[in-house]
C-alpha cells in the first residue's frame, strides 16, 4: 500500500530511467512525509524497501484501456440506472436543482458560523427579574401571569461543546422568573442567525428576485419563522428530543412524564411528527418555496396572483416529486401530510407571533432584524 504522491514518484522514475545519488548522507536520508521531496535517491530506496516493483507497472497502453474501461462502465451505469428525476419535466428539475442549490448556500447543518452568541446567565451570576417586574400591579401583573403562561410549560437545556472537547451545560432549575428570562437573549441570536439564512435563501430563487421588493419583505416577514422551523426539523433527533446544531444542543425538558408537552408545546408535537416522516432533502426545499410562495394571510402583498401560480406551480412539483421518488402504494398520502403540516405550521407561526409580541412587550428582548421581520416598534 502507498500514497498517491509515492506511487506517481515511483512509477516516473522507473519510467525514464533515472540514475539517483543522495546528495546529502550518502544513501542514509530519513523519508518522511515532509522530508520525502528532499532526496530522490533515498525515497526510491525506500519505495523498493517497502515492496514496490517496477514490472508491476502498467504500460501506457494498459492505463488507457483500463481508463476506457471505466468510462464505459460509468456509462453503462447511467443507461441502466432510472434518473433521480425521471418522471419529472424539465422546468420541475430546474425548480427542485435551484432550491436545493439555494439550501446549500445558505444553510450550514454544523452551524460553523454562529458565533459570538450571547450564553443564558447562571443564578449565580446574579441573574434577576426585571425590576419593572418585581411588583408590577394591575394591567403589568395581568400581562406578567400572560408571559409565565406562554413560557413555564417550556424549559430548555442546552449543552455548548468547546472545541477543546470541554462541555457546557445549562438546565433550568425551576419555573422562577429569574429562569424565565436567562435564555432569551441567546434564543433572539440563534433566531437572528437562522433568519439571515433563510433571506439569502430567497434571494438565490430566481422567481423571487423577480417580484417586486414590496412582496418580497412581506412574503418574509409571513414565511421566516416557518422556514427556520423547517431547517430546524431537519437536525432535529426524534429518539432524544434534541435539536443537534453544531456544537450546540436544544432539549425541551418534560417535567411532567410522559411527553405531556407534546400537549402543551405545539412547536414540539410538530418536530415529532414532521421527522416521522423521514423526508428527502428535496420534499423539505419544496416545502420551504411552498411556504414561502404563500400569499394568503400575508399583509402587504401586491401581486397575490403571480405569488398564489408560483406556490401552485412548487407544490405540483412537489406531488410529482414524490410519485417518481417514493414506493407505491406505501406513501401515497405522504403529499397530502406534508400539505397538512404546512397548514399546522401556519397556525403555529401566528400563535408564536402573539406569543413574542406579548414577551417583547414588557421584556424587550428582540433583534433588531427580528423586530423588523415581526414589525416591533421601537418605540
Amino acid at each position: 500500500m502507498t500514497c498517491e504522491g509515492c506511487k506517481g514518484f515511483f512509477r516516473r522514475t522507473m519510467k525514464r530511467n533515472a540514475r539517483l545519488r543522495c546528495p546529502f548522507w550518502k544513501g542514509t536520508c530519513e523519508i518522511t512525509r515532509k522530508t520525502r521531496r528532499q532526496c530522490q535517491a533515498c525515497r526510491l530506496r525506500k519505495c523498493l524497501e517497502s515492496g514496490m516493483k517496477k514490472e508491476m507497472i502498467m504500460s501506457d497502453a494498459a492505463v488507457e484501456q483500463r481508463r476506457a474501461l471505466i468510462k464505459r462502465k460509468k456509462k453503462e451505469q447511467t443507461v441502466t440506472q432510472p434518473s433521480a428525476m425521471k418522471g419529472l419535466t424539465e422546468e420541475q428539475q430546474t425548480m427542485i436543482g435551484e432550491l436545493m442549490d439555494a439550501q446549500m448556500k445558505t444553510f450550514d447543518i454544523t452551524f460553523s458560523h454562529f458565533k459570538n452568541f450571547r450564553l443564558p446567565e447562571m443564578l449565580s451570576n446574579g441573574h434577576e427579574i426585571p425590576e419593572s417586574l418585581q411588583a408590577c400591579v394591575g394591567e403589568e401583573a395581568t400581562k406578567w401571569r400572560q408571559i409565565r403562561e406562554d413560557m413555564c410549560s417550556v424549559k430548555v437545556s442546552l449543552q455548548l461543546r468547546g472545541e477543546d472537547g470541554s462541555v457546557w451545560n445549562y438546565k433550568p432549575a425551576d419555573n422562577s422568573g429569574k429562569e424565565i428570562f436567562s435564555l432569551l437573549p441567546h434564543m433572539a441570536d440563534m433566531s437572528t442567525y437562522m433568519f439571515k439564512g433563510i433571506i439569502n435563501f430567497a434571494k438565490v430563487i430566481s422567481h423571487f428576485r423577480d417580484l417586486p421588493i414590496e412582496d418580497q419583505i412581506s412574503l418574509l416577514k409571513g414565511a421566516t419563522f416557518e422556514l427556520c422551523q423547517l431547517r430546524f426539523n431537519t437536525v432535529f433527533n426524534a429518539e432524544t428530543g434534541t435539536w443537534e446544531c453544531g456544537r450546540l444542543s436544544y432539549c425541551l425538558e418534560d417535567p411532567a412524564e410522559g411527553f405531556q408537552q407534546l400537549l402543551l408545546e405545539p412547536v414540539l408535537k410538530f418536530h415529532y411528527m414532521l421527522k416521522k416522516l423521514q423526508l428527502h432533502k428535496e420534499e423539505y426545499v419544496l416545502m420551504q418555496a411552498i411556504s414561502l410562495f404563500s400569499p394568503a394571510d400575508r399583509p402587504g402583498v401586491v401581486q397575490r396572483g403571480v405569488v398564489d401560480q408560483l406556490q401552485e406551480r412548487f407544490a405540483i412539483a412537489l406531488k410529482a416529486y414524490i410519485e417518481c421518488r417514493r414506493p407505491q402504494p406505501a406513501h401515497r398520502f405522504l403529499f397530502l401530510k406534508i400539505m397538512a403540516m404546512l397548514t399546522e405550521l401556519r397556525s403555529i407561526n401566528a400563535h408564536h407571533t402573539q406569543r413574542l409580541l406579548r414577551i417583547q412587550d414588557i421584556h424587550p428582548f428582540a433583534t433588531p432584524l427580528m423586530r423588523e421581520l415581526f414589525s416591533i416598534s421601537d418605540g
